[in-house]
C-alpha cells in the first residue's frame, strides 16, 4: 500500500510540474494561469494526495525566475492552503461544496504570492494580488468540473 502512495504521488508531481513547464509563460509572474493547480483539487477527494501536489509546486519553483525565495512562498502557499482545507474538510463531506471551498480558499491565500511579487518585483500589492488571486480562480473554477468528472471514472478517494 505504501508503495501505491508513493508511485501515485510521484505521478502527480510529474503530471503537476509537466502542465508547469507546458504554460510556463502564463504559470509564473504577476498574471498566473498556472493550469497545474487543478490538482489542488484532488484533497478534497483524499487529503492523501497532498504530498504529490506539493511536490509538484517545489520542482515546478526551482526553475523560477524569482529564485529560491520561490520554493519559500510557493511552496509555503500551498501547504498552508491544503493544510486549512484539510481542516475545514473534516467538517464538510459534499464533494461539490469541497471543490468550492478549494477553489475561494486558494483564492484568497493567493495574498501570500502577492506578497512575494511585492518583494520581488516591486509590483503594487493589492493590483498584485488582484491578479495572481483573479488567475488562481479561473484556473480552480474550471478545474472543479473537470476532476469532479475524471473522479467518476478515477475515484480519487480510493486511488490511494
Amino acid at each position: 500500500m505504501k508503495i501505491k502512495l508513493l508511485a501515485v504521488n510521484a505521478t502527480v508531481a510529474a503530471l503537476y510540474v509537466a502542465l508547469a513547464f507546458a504554460v510556463k509563460p502564463i504559470a509564473f509572474g504577476e498574471l498566473q494561469f498556472r493550469i497545474p493547480e487543478i490538482f489542488n483539487h484532488l484533497i478534497a477527494f483524499n487529503p492523501l494526495f497532498m504530498p504529490g501536489v506539493v511536490l509538484g509546486v517545489f520542482i515546478s519553483n526551482i526553475n523560477s525566475e524569482l529564485g529560491p525565495i520561490d520554493l519559500v512562498f510557493g511552496v509555503g502557499h500551498s501547504v498552508i492552503t491544503l493544510g486549512l482545507a484539510i481542516f475545514i474538510f473534516k467538517f464538510v463531506s459534499n464533494i461539490k461544496v469541497r471543490l468550492a471551498i478549494m477553489t475561494v480558499l486558494f483564492t484568497l491565500t493567493m495574498f501570500i504570492i502577492a506578497f512575494e511579487l511585492t518583494l520581488v518585483l516591486k509590483l503594487p500589492f493589492f493590483w498584485t494580488w488582484l491578479f495572481v488571486a483573479g488567475g488562481e480562480f479561473v484556473v480552480l473554477a474550471i478545474g472543479a468540473p473537470i476532476m469532479y468528472t475524471l473522479n467518476k471514472r478515477l475515484d480519487f478517494k480510493n486511488m490511494l
